[in-house]
């Protein structure tokens, strides 16, 4: 409920062998750009999914509670999945299957686990419109988001189509975006540029 807000430095407490913090300019992890838009705070990688980082994230994102909610698939063995090359993209998830040899052989796990997952993976296939669209992790859409999108076009189909058809920037497309309450130019930006 509370805001903290930096009112001012006390510089007399500040190290004397302090230094100013230099933000980067290329992403430590890709070492492609990192910028910072106009009107925004935060620096971020343009990498996408070539950032190994960001698609390590996105899978995590995508197999998590409010998302697919993967059950046996938490952040930790999506980063180990990942390091180990069993995936790297969200259709690598449901293919897990084909690696059931590889998944028995890991440390920690056993027929037992590996039909939960397996299980988990095939219980997942089948989920809500608004959650399969917040599980895509496009940027400014949350879960609100996700259901005003999921009511307006009620499949996936029609929202893909419409998001097409609006990358003009202008049109009949492009507006029925912008009417949605709650969804400005800046959300249908970032989901022209997603699709």
């Amino acid at each position: 409920d509370v805001i903290p807000q930096v009112v001012s430095v006390i510089l007399e407490r500040r190290p004397e062998n302090s230094q100013s913090f230099i933000f980067p300019e290329t992403c430590p992890r890709c070492g492609s750009e990192a910028v910072r838009k106009d009107g925004e705070v935060a620096r971020r990688c343009v990498g996408a999914l070539v950032c190994p980082a960001q698609a390590v994230e996105r899978l995590k994102h995508l197999v998590s509670k409010d998302a697919f909610d993967i059950e046996g698939l938490g952040g930790r063995n999506v980063e180990n999945f990942w390091q180990e090359g069993l995936i790297r993209t969200p259709a690598d998830i449901f293919r897990l299957g084909k690696k059931t040899k590889l998944l028995i052989e890991r440390e920690g796990w056993g027929e037992k686990s590996v039909k939960k997952l397996l299980q988990a993976l095939e219980d997942s296939r089948s989920i809500e419109l608004p959650r399969f669209i917040y599980a895509l992790g496009i940027r400014q859409v949350g879960q609100a988001t996700a259901r005003l999108l999921a009511d307006r076009y009620g499949s996936f189909k029609k929202l893909s189509s419409v998001i097409n058809a609006a990358k003009d920037g202008q049109g009949g497309a492009y507006q029925s975006l912008m009417e949605i309450d709650g969804i400005g130019a800046g959300v249908v930006e970032d989901l022209i540029v997603f699709f």
